[in-house]
């Protein structure tokens, strides 16, 4: 009994750092205001469209609203699984390091709409599943709750799960982040298409 006593502080010592190896409060609200958010954004833009306004491009190479809802969804399936992919590889702390970003500049970067940048092809809008833009945006809707609830409960440690990306190194944190500011950046595409003077009236 007197030997468990001694064991008991370095067991709860233990067991705290443990509890405490994943995100920070801090980390974990914004992340989470930030999903929340950028899907409030986009069900609020496209609410009440009619299908012509859906169908609508502003041009022959442009995409439509419904087009842009395609590309969201079928993407966040697709940063999700590259995330969780990163998640479940064993942890790589020193591969911090390597990240020259900040949370803020991933942000930055991937909702600037002046920097142009082409889709992969398995993420073109023609490759998705959702026949309508309201299947689309359902989908889209599900799994962004899904990802809501993962960030919510998870006690993984983000931080140390680091990948190579198009624009540098980043951990599994930061690719939570560009799943949302990739919808902003597509919420801003749509308001684009909507703001175009032959946009249908209804």
């Amino acid at each position: 009994m007197k030997k468990l006593l001694l064991l008991l502080p370095s067991f709860l010592l233990f067991s705290f750092s443990m509890k405490d190896s994943g995100l920070s409060k801090k980390e974990k609200k914004f992340a989470i205001n930030y999903l929340e958010q950028t899907r409030d954004d986009l069900q609020k833009t496209v609410s009440g469209l009619s299908e012509d306004q859906f169908n609508f491009k502003p041009a022959p190479e442009k995409w439509s609203v419904k087009e842009c809802l395609q590309h969201i969804a079928i993407t966040e399936d697709g940063l999700w699984k590259w995330c969780d992919g990163v998640i479940k590889a064993a942890p790589n702390p020193g591969k911090r390091t390597e990240i020259k970003s900040t949370d803020d500049q991933i942000i930055k970067m991937i909702s600037d709409r002046s920097a142009k940048v082409k889709t992969t092809p398995e993420m073109q809008p023609d490759k998705s599943n959702y026949t309508t833009a309201l299947d689309a945006l359902s989908a889209f809707n599900a799994s962004r709750e899904k990802l809501i609830k993962y960030v919510k409960t998870t006690k993984d440690d983000l931080r140390n799960h680091v990948t190579e990306s198009p624009f540098g190194s980043v951990d599994a944190y930061q690719l939570i982040l560009f799943i949302s500011a990739h919808t902003n950046r597509h919420t801003q595409q749509i308001a684009e298409v909507m703001a175009d003077p032959n946009f249908p009236k209804t």
